[in-house]
């Protein structure tokens, strides 16, 4: 599984970017880019990536450098998925 393509595409639907999400890479600054992204849009991406992952996020394992770009939100997911 390309977990970097997964969030992208979650990101994607989650957001309502209407494909828009196709033309993210890792270096793609969410938190503050994004408008889409505000803070209820937040907790609904991480209830989908709990749901599209299978994982349990607690409140205390992210703060707002989990969203600063793609890349960082992929790799909180991946710590996630190899713990």
């Amino acid at each position: 599984m390309d977990v970097t393509q997964e969030v992208i595409r979650v990101l994607d639907e989650v957001l309502s970017l209407n494909g828009r999400g196709a033309a993210f890479t890792r270096e793609t600054h969410l938190l503050g880019a994004i408008p889409e992204l505000d803070s209820m849009a937040v907790v609904s991406l991480i209830t989908s990536l709990e749901e599209h992952f299978g994982l349990t996020v607690d409140d205390d394992d992210m703060d707002g450098s989990t969203f600063a770009t793609v890349g960082s939100l992929t790799d909180f997911v991946s710590d996630k998925l190899n713990a």
